[in-house]
């Protein structure tokens, strides 16, 4: 039991990895949404307004965001991934 515990945190820890410097510099303005998620995974809150959809990867000490218009990049920005 305490096997499979191990496993499972462990994979939860690799999936929060993906919020990283290396990743968030692989992002470019103009990928599509499904070329972002390939990178991050999906992502953990996504706000759609009229124009745009603001989706946000990791939390609130160490986050990457990044706003879409018509599901391609146009501004994305980061929070705690310095080196």
């Amino acid at each position: 039991m305490k096997k499979y515990l191990v496993i499972a945190l462990a994979l939860g820890l690799a999936a929060c990895s993906k919020v990283n410097l290396e990743n968030y510099n692989k992002i470019k303005v103009g990928m599509d949404k499904t070329e972002v998620e390939q990178v991050l995974g999906s992502a953990d809150k996504c706000e759609e307004k009229t124009l745009h959809t603001n989706c946000v990867w990791g939390n609130e000490s160490q986050n990457i965001t990044i706003n879409f218009v018509s599901d391609k990049v146009t501004i994305y920005t980061k929070t705690g991934l310095e080196k």
